[in-house]
């Protein structure tokens, strides 16, 4: 029987033994803390754009007609006052001859009026006639004035229907798709094609209410709102742009406002149409940062490991404003002295005494973990 007591003896002596050694080992074992950094940073958002041109106009005819010659081609560079189409013109010629002839018919008859009105006047002045015959040639003459300005007027108009038979581009740009060829018969208002004037492009995106109001407080301070072009094929645009204004009220429906930026397209690579993403970037006064990998989530909200000066481990929730890369942006839940854990947050509890190895903000933000 002492043989047996002996051994328990033992045994749990032993058992003692290695309890003690493995709280000893957890309790040795390190966990790396760090304490929230508190600075100006700057993050970036995207929003997706519309690329339109400068300017984007459609050419129409103004009077109706065949084509007779297309002079340019489509995706061709062509110049402010270039012929760009011409509609037959024998008809509107006739017609200004016909306003011509018109126009002096009535010139000589008021010529003629004239002569007679001033006949009038003489015989008026010798009483030979009375005053009713004199207002009759006066008005005769008043009534071929009014010709003569309607037949000026019926010239003016056929000049100009004339001139329209020649389509001449608005200004700078480039020919789009040319739809009718030439004999096609085109009515007043037929679309010949579009000219767009791509040289500076806008584009235009929408952001939330708190994104502009962002922008509006770091305008204030005289920041500079440039911004930066991410094409459809996710290259980034070598020409960085300018915020230029914003609509004028909120989309109720999104809560939205609409942003308007230029950039310069030099290249001629922007076309009116495309598609993009703007980035933006914000300068943040006074954030303060914590490690994405110092978090965990529990029920939709996000929590820390804080350690006290007992070295005691507490959960605390904590309520992040914005997400960066590998970073959270905390508004409230912290203060810029405490310590958090960085590592091993999955092997602690509430309660715990940890054996905490204080570790840089830039050291953690540099490392690959």
């Amino acid at each position: 029987m002492k043989e047996i007591a002996l051994q328990l003896s033992l045994c749990a002596t032993l058992f003692l033994a290695a309890c003690s050694t493995n709280t000893e080992k957890k309790t040795e074992e390190k966990y790396r803390v760090v304490s929230p950094l508190v600075t100006d940073t700057v993050y970036q958002n995207e929003y997706v754009a519309e690329i339109n041109a400068l300017q984007n106009v459609e050419v129409r005819t103004r009077i109706k007609g065949f084509i007779e010659t297309i002079l340019v081609d489509e995706g061709q560079t062509v110049h402010k006052g270039q012929t760009l189409f011409t509609i037959s013109s024998k008809e509107y010629q006739q017609e200004l001859l016909k306003t011509k002839a018109a126009l002096k018919s009535a010139t000589a008859d008021l010529k003629s009026a004239e002569i007679e009105l001033d006949n009038a006047q003489k015989l008026l002045d010798k009483k030979i006639i009375g005053k009713p015959e004199y207002d009759l040639a006066n008005a005769k003459m008043e009534a071929l004035k009014a010709q003569v300005e309607e037949a000026e007027a019926d010239e003016a108009q056929a000049n100009l229907n004339l001139s329209f038979t020649e389509i001449k581009a608005p200004f700078d740009g480039i020919i789009n798709r040319i739809p009718n060829k030439t004999g096609s018969l085109v009515e007043e208002g037929t679309l010949l094609t579009t000219i767009s004037n791509n040289k500076e492009v806008f584009a235009y995106f929408k952001v939330s209410e708190t994104d502009y109001l962002n922008y509006i407080t770091s305008k204030s301070e005289g920041k500079s709102k440039q911004v930066s072009l991410v094409l459809a094929n996710g290259t980034l645009y070598n020409h960085s742009g300018i915020i230029e204004t914003t609509e004028s009220e909120f989309d109720k429906s999104t809560g939205n406002i609409a942003f308007r930026a230029k950039f310069p397209n030099p290249e001629n690579i922007l076309k009116h149409g495309a598609s993009g993403k703007v980035q933006v970037k914000t300068v943040l006064k006074n954030a303060m940062l914590i490690p994405q990998k110092s978090t965990f989530e529990v029920q939709e909200n996000i929590y820390v490991f804080v350690v006290d000066k007992d070295n005691i481990v507490q959960q605390r929730k904590v309520a992040p404003s914005l997400r960066l890369p590998q970073l959270y942006v905390i508004s409230s839940g912290l203060s810029a002295n405490e310590k958090i854990i960085y590592e091993g947050i999955q092997k602690v509890k509430d309660g715990d005494k940890i054996t905490p190895e204080t570790a840089s903000f830039s050291e953690i933000t540099n490392s690959k973990n």
